[in-house]
């Protein structure tokens, strides 16, 4: 699981940059997409340091990362659909794939925390 999800997570922090490239270059826009591409950058730069963590709650510390990261790429890519930026339709699978990574993520913490717990 780990390899495929450090490959679709860098593969989302390129649709990312794409997307950010795409925008306007002023404004409230460039402000978004600047957000934007820190957050989707930061999904796969802290998974991937999640995967070498030393302990379990090292890997829990950086998934938190992880999750608030890719919430806060939902949030953005809502706001530039809401602000009339992009056509939902554009960025639709984009946004669906923050999601799904957000709550593979989300089962990663849980499961690891539960695992935890059993040792104790």
């Amino acid at each position: 699981m780990s390899e495929e999800l450090k490959k679709r997570t860098k593969a989302f922090a390129l649709r990312i940059i794409r997307l950010t490239n795409s925008l306007p270059n002023h404004g409230a826009a460039r402000h978004i997409a600047s957000q934007l591409l820190r957050a989707g950058t930061s999904v796969a730069a802290n998974y991937r340091a999640a995967c070498r963590g030393r302990s379990p709650a090292e890997f829990i510390s950086k998934m938190g990362i992880v999750e608030e990261e890719a919430d806060e790429c939902v949030f953005w890519m809502e706001l530039l659909i809401e602000g009339g930026f992009v056509r939902e339709d554009l960025i639709a699978d984009l946004l669906d794939e923050a999601s799904q990574i957000l709550s593979i993520t989300v089962a990663s913490i849980r499961t690891t925390r539960e695992g935890q717990k059993r040792k104790e």
